[in-house]
């Protein structure tokens, strides 16, 4: 199988029940993935994964060229191009699967479901680990009691939560009265993230706080997630990793389509308080925008916490 897929961890990890689809479907078949650079370790431990191509961008979108040298004079079993790349129309396949032009106002698992006609049952996104990714999760967050995972950051300044909130959030839900007294807080982001998250990292006690910014690869990342109880973060890849990973999760939403992105599972929510469409400024541009989320109060955010954990089995111990 020649499976191509997203440039962004996001939308990588919502393509990743797809992938598992197909590998449910034809057990033991071997697998190329091509993917963006960002989202390629993701699929290290995919079973029966035979090549990973990390397809690095070029001027005038030469590394489609590039790539279909690689590919042509395959025959292959099949072939689903998540791109709408020109690789799809050129190579031979025996099974074709492509993603046009998809506007429809559904959720992305569900337009990614629809290239395969499973629109009535979407393949809940599925991340496999190994047994090193355990053992460093493992080490890092040991048995011992609850742990609230936070996911301070995103791709861009705007869909950011100030960092004095997601703290303030941290000291109610962990405090005496909260929902879940006593627990540790684990922060997940990456290294060149830190200055974003540093403040909320700095107001959780030490001897409770597990900072894992840029220490851990993706896939040690899911494999934390799955030791904790609960995740709060922005709308980015890290959120879509969380739910992925099985842990309840909830995003939280600004200037980004919830419609879309919403994280995926039973045990999924979000919260924002502002309409998508009303909370743009006129001169918005997302490279150059700082928060959009100050009208997100941590009342609103603790509340819809508490809604899940508690529709969650209160999360996992």
């Amino acid at each position: 199988m020649l499976f191509i897929t997203a440039t962004r961890v996001g939308d990588a990890v919502l393509s990743m029940g797809l992938l598992n689809h197909f590998i449910e479907k034809h057990p033991g078949i071997q697998i190329t993935i091509a993917c963006g650079p960002v989202a390629a370790p993701l699929f290290e431990a995919v079973p029966g994964l035979e090549r990973l191509v990390v397809l690095e961008k070029k001027p005038l979108s030469m590394h489609w060229p590039q790539f279909w040298r690689s590919c042509f004079g395959h025959i292959w079993d099949v072939l689903v191009d998540l791109r709408g790349s020109p690789i799809s129309f050129t190579v031979f396949a025996r099974e074709r699967y492509r993603r046009g032009d998809h506007r429809s106002l559904e959720h992305r698992v569900r337009q990614l479901a629809a290239v395969v006609n499973q629109i009535d049952n979407p393949p809940a996104p599925k991340i496999w680990t190994n047994k090193d990714h355990q053992n460093v999760a493992e080490r890092y967050i040991p048995n011992g009691g609850p742990v609230l995972a936070i996911g301070p950051t995103a791709n861009w300044a705007a869909k950011i939560w100030p960092g004095e909130k997601f703290s303030e959030l941290i000291r109610r839900m962990t405090g005496p009265e909260g929902i879940m007294p006593g627990a540790r807080v684990a922060i997940f982001g990456a290294d060149n993230e830190r200055p974003i998250a540093q403040s909320v990292i700095d107001s959780v006690p030490q001897e409770k706080c597990i900072d894992l910014l840029g220490k851990i690869d993706l896939l040690s990342i899911s494999a934390c997630l799955e030791r904790c109880a609960l995740y709060i973060g922005n709308d980015s890849g890290l959120m879509h990793i969380a739910a992925a990973s099985g842990v309840p999760t909830l995003g939280l939403f600004g200037p980004s389509q919830d419609v879309y992105y919403t994280p995926w599972g039973c045990d999924c929510d979000v919260v924002r308080s502002v309409p998508y469409m009303d909370i743009f400024p006129a001169d918005f541009d997302h490279r150059t925008s700082g928060t959009l989320m100050e009208s997100l109060s941590v009342e609103a955010v603790e509340d819809a916490a508490q809604r899940l954990w508690q529709r969650a089995g209160e999360g996992v111990a």
